[in-house]
């Protein structure tokens, strides 16, 4: 019975429709909103703002993932970035973006 319902779980889960990231959107996206502060294109280090790290710089930081930069990104009270407000699809392609920067 048990092994059923673990089956019947993992089915049911396996249908749910999972949304990609479009990176593609994270870049349009970063350009508009971040570049602002931030050095968001490959390659580039230096950002505008100087204590703002470069996109590369985030995504190369040790156990930065996906979810960590959720939470950064969703962040109501951030002391170091404005208060801009990001539809959880936003936050997603913006991660997708930072985390296609790796090395």
């Amino acid at each position: 019975m048990r092994t059923a319902l673990v089956a019947v779980i993992a089915g049911a889960i396996a249908t749910v429709p999972v949304q990609a990231q479009d990176f593609r959107q994270g870049r349009k996206l970063a350009l508009e909103v971040c570049a602002a502060c931030h050095a968001v294109l490959a390659g580039q280090s230096q950002s505008p703002v100087a204590e703002a790290p470069s996109f590369e710089a985030v995504a190369a930081t040790p156990g930065m993932t996906a979810a960590a930069l959720n939470v950064w990104l969703t962040a109501q009270d951030h002391p170091t970035m404005p208060n801009i407000i990001l539809s959880q699809t936003a936050v997603q392609d913006v991660s997708a973006y930072i985390l296609s920067l790796r090395e």
